[in-house]
């Protein structure tokens, strides 16, 4: 069992940046799928971005990618997801999440995979 708590999230204007934390409870870290994934008010939950424990390999969706970057610490228990060009459409409430038994890449990707989940963070990005 892994506990996740997330901090960094806040309101920005369009253009800005933030950077979201989600500390991890729990000896197996290093070896665990990390993720983020976001849900806005009516929507479904989104995948983000996620972090390999083994090799740190590093997916994400399309709607970010180059703009967002996940990245862990493993001697701080700690990943991080820095929110750079920020959007009003990026407003969501962002939940980290953790598996120590994902494999196959498209896992990654699925927010069903995952049995880990913190209590989320708000993120609004004002036009």
């Amino acid at each position: 069992q892994v506990q996740l708590v997330e901090s960094g999230g806040g309101l920005v204007q369009a253009g800005g940046s933030l950077r979201l934390s989600c500390a991890a409870s729990g000896r197996t870290f290093s070896n665990a799928a990390m993720g983020w994934f976001r849900q806005a008010p009516g929507k479904e939950r989104e995948f983000v971005a996620a972090i390999r424990g083994s090799d740190s390999s590093t997916y994400y969706a399309d709607s970010v990618k180059g703009r967002f970057t996940i990245s862990r610490d493993n001697a701080l228990h700690t990943v991080y997801l820095q929110m750079n060009s920020l959007k009003p459409e990026d407003t969501a409430i962002y939940y980290c999440a953790a598996d120590t038994s994902l494999y196959y890449t498209v896992s990654y990707y699925l927010a069903g995979k995952y049995r880990n989940w913190g209590q989320g963070t708000q993120v609004t990005v004002s036009s």
